[in-house]
C-alpha cells in the first residue's frame, strides 16, 4: 500500500519535475493542487515492463515440415548460444 503522500505546491513540482518523478518510480507518492483539484503521482504495483507486455508469436515456413522446423531451431539456438559465448569470454 501507499504511504503518506509528499506535498509539494505546484510550483515546486514544475521546478523539481524530474527529481520528484524519479521519487514517484522509486515507490513514493507525489501530490500538488493545480486549479483546485488534487493530483496525486504514484507508480502502481504490479507494473510490468515492456518486454512483459510482448506479444509472443510464432514464426513458420509453409514449405517446411515439423521435424525441419525443429531441426532449425535447434541449430538457432546453438548459434545463439556459441555468439553469447563468444561474447561473455571477452569479458
Amino acid at each position: 500500500m501507499y504511504t503518506e503522500a509528499m506535498k509539494v505546491t505546484i510550483t515546486e513540482f514544475r521546478n523539481n519535475l524530474f527529481k520528484l518523478v524519479e521519487r514517484v518510480i522509486a515507490g513514493e507518492s507525489v501530490e500538488f493542487v493545480y486549479q483546485g483539484a488534487t493530483i496525486r503521482l504514484v507508480v502502481p504495483e504490479g507494473r510490468s515492463s515492456k518486454l512483459d507486455r510482448l506479444t509472443p508469436r510464432q514464426i513458420t515456413n509453409p514449405g517446411m515440415t515439423e521435424e525441419e522446423h525443429r531441426a532449425a531451431d535447434r541449430k538457432l539456438q546453438a548459434e545463439i548460444l556459441g555468439e553469447m559465448e563468444k561474447d561473455w569470454a571477452g569479458l
